[in-house]
């Protein structure tokens, strides 16, 4: 009797040792998504960017447009914050515009130097407004139609995070889930459960900093 119940606790550590290291290790390691959909539109220079010219980059992809008056500026200045604090030159981001009537590429350029962008890796992106859709879709980032709103849009405030291999990563929820997405916007309680456009707090705006400088830190194949 004695020694079932020694091999049954010798099991239950085993396990719970088995647990505590996968959970250690999702802390360390990144998820790997899906590789980043393929794309081909034009940037803020009227240069052809798909998802080759980003390898040996580590780049956030969203979906805006320039005249949104509600979460796009509260993204796009996130977004800023990242590129001055992480300062490093494989730092890239991917803006796709899902108003290309009205964003073209001159349009755009003004927004990025509105913006103050400082990094050629920060692409503003227009094409067809169809392709533009299929890709959201693709990516699993919503981003449709809204008639309540002047300009008659409504996309999601989730951020794509892809390493330098042209994956799509993320890290883990402390129950194990991949969180998939990044939330790009401002909240009211450093939680992050009440999104406020003028709240203070941005939870998943700091964990993509460290998920970033981790994946800069890799070296690349390419």
């Amino acid at each position: 009797m004695t020694k079932k119940v020694v091999a049954v606790a010798v099991i239950v550590i085993a396990v719970c040792g088995f647990v505590f290291w996968q959970k250690g290790k999702q802390k360390e390691e990144l998820f790997k998504v899906m590789k980043v959909p393929e794309f081909s539109f034009v940037n803020q220079n009227g240069k052809v960017i798909t998802p080759k010219s980003m390898l040996g980059k580590v780049y956030v992809v969203e979906f805006f447009f320039a005249s949104c008056p509600t979460i796009c500026p509260v993204m796009n200045r996130n977004l800023r914050e990242i590129e001055d604090e992480l300062n490093n030159p494989d730092f890239g981001a991917i803006s796709i515009t899902i108003d290309p009537k009205r964003d073209t590429p001159e349009r755009l350029k003004l927004h990025a130097d509105q913006l103050g962008v400082k990094s050629a890796n920060w692409h503003f992106l227009t094409g067809d407004r169809d392709e533009i859709v299929q890709l959201s879709q693709r990516f699993n980032i919503y981003v449709g139609e809204d008639e309540t709103t002047a300009e008659g849009l409504n996309h999601s405030g989730k951020f794509a995070l892809v390493d330098k291999e042209g994956n799509i990563r993320s890290r883990y929820y402390s129950n194990g889930m991949p969180i998939m997405f990044y939330s790009g916007l401002n909240y009211k309680d450093p939680e992050g459960k009440e999104m406020a456009l003028d709240g203070t707090y941005h939870p998943e705006i700091e964990w993509l900093k460290e998920d970033m400088r981790k994946l800069l830190a890799e070296e690349s194949s390419n």
